[in-house]
């Protein structure tokens, strides 16, 4: 159930949130708000896996 949750939130993240690796964002100059987002997305994204 939990993986569930996780994969249909990965699947939100890939259709609504930008992704900061294509796009060769430097990380230290991202701002906090990327910073943010490029937390969320791994965070998903490992629970989504393992």
């Amino acid at each position: 159930m939990k993986k569930q949750v996780f994969k249909f939130l990965a699947k939100v993240n890939k259709a609504i949130l930008p992704s900061y690796s294509k796009k060769q964002l430097d990380l230290a100059k991202a701002t906090k708000l990327q910073i943010a987002i490029i937390g969320w997305r791994w965070f998903i994204t490992r629970n989504a896996l393992g």
